[in-house]
């Protein structure tokens, strides 16, 4: 018998549509410690763990941003992001996607590389509690994306190898991740990356968001 597909999907950007909140949080966080950084450029390492994205973030301004330093945006960036929580909704097709999985009997698994108290914002957005889902975040793994830590975790937590995996997101972060620990990767347009980003990072396929994809489910699950 065939193993069945597993799905393990991104947060911000796959299934909530809270990519550019975060971006807006992550401008008034380094605002206020006056680090001068375009937004655009804040959007390009949305989907990183925090602490990477912030040594990410040093390499480009040429500032040292040291751990107490790191320690204060990070707080300053959570703040602001509650603050902003009522902006973020669903992504089109995100809940029944979610439902048509489980529906016809295949896991599936969340992995933010944000902390628990983010991964709630989005999932109220979602309608769901930190109770009804498999949840992977930030504070559960040594390292963020695009370490492959939080998916490998997520198939743990499933109880499946992990090559039976799919990674949903919408980041080159993820696509990298997925790469690193042999799962399948599959792209989705709705955190603003471009086709040719997601599929040179490792893509299978890539689709414009979650209802897309839920409408060419046939094309990437395995079933029995």
């Amino acid at each position: 018998m065939r193993q069945k597909t597993s799905f393990i999907f991104d947060l911000d950007g796959t299934l909530t549509d809270s990519v550019y909140q975060n971006v807006a949080a992550w401008k008034e966080a380094l605002d206020s410690e006056h680090i001068a950084l375009a937004m655009w450029r804040i959007h390009r390492k949305i989907g990183m763990s925090g602490g990477l994205m912030l040594k990410s973030l040093s390499r480009e301004t040429g500032l040292d941003i040291n751990d107490e330093q790191a320690k204060r945006l990070s707080a300053k960036h959570a703040e602001a992001y509650e603050r902003l929580q009522h902006q973020i909704t669903t992504l089109p097709g995100a809940i029944e996607l979610l439902n048509e999985l489980s529906s016809s009997g295949l896991q599936w698994c969340i992995a933010t590389s944000g902390g628990s108290d983010t991964a709630e914002i989005n999932l109220k957005a979602l309608g769901l509690k930190t109770d009804d889902v498999k949840l992977i975040t930030r504070d559960d793994v040594k390292y963020g994306k695009p370490d492959p830590d939080l998916f490998l975790a997520s198939a743990e937590r499933m109880n499946v190898p992990i090559e039976d995996c799919l990674v949903i997101g919408d980041a080159i972060w993820d696509m990298l991740a997925a790469r690193r620990c042999k799962a399948t990767g599959i792209g989705v347009l709705s955190g603003g990356y471009d086709i040719g980003e997601l599929e040179r990072a490792g893509a299978l396929r890539v689709y414009e968001d979650a209802a897309d994809l839920l409408d060419h489910l046939d094309e990437i699950a395995s079933r029995p």
